[in-house]
């Protein structure tokens, strides 16, 4: 597959990321990605850098699972909704079937309370595999442009 005929499968994968999140389907999170996978949140200063902290690290389907059951029956958080804005879907480059993919996103935050706020920004940086069934993640990094998040991170972005 070349870069231009994966271009509409992998902005259909995103899109279907992020209504996912927002619909709070949260246990079908886990089924974008592949069994052996990464999943990082980290600051945009600290990708630069290359330094390794970060602010979420999983680094299997079965992690990604227990930090949403973590998220349904351990962690105590205000309720709360995002909404993704994705744009600018680049595919820049294939390598063995491995597809890196770059897209800006925009996360807006809704509270119980009714108020609504700019949560996140900055880019996704993804490495993504086809299969019969269609894309999945085999690698996700989430690089947000601030250098610290307002409020507990306890919803993947």
């Amino acid at each position: 597959m070349d870069l231009q005929s994966a271009q509409r499968p992998i902005e259909d994968l995103l899109a279907e990321y992020v209504h996912c999140v927002d619909d709070d389907r949260l246990e079908e999170w886990p089924d974008f990605f592949t069994e052996d996978c990464l999943y990082r949140i980290i600051s945009r200063e600290n990708e630069e850098r290359n330094l390794p902290m970060t602010v979420m690290y999983c680094d299997s389907r079965g992690m990604l699972k227990d930090r949403i059951q973590s998220l349904r029956e351990a962690n105590v958080y205000e309720h709360q909704w995002y909404r993704h804005m994705i744009s600018a879907v680049r595919v820049v480059g294939e390598t063995e079937g491995v597809f890196t993919v770059h897209t800006n996103y925009t996360v807006f935050r809704t509270t119980n309370e009714g108020s609504t706020t700019l949560y996140n920004t900055g880019k996704y940086v993804d490495r993504v595999v086809f299969f019969e069934g269609g894309p999945k993640f085999i690698e996700k990094s989430v690089i947000f442009d601030t250098t610290r998040i307002p409020t507990l991170l306890v919803i993947p972005i």
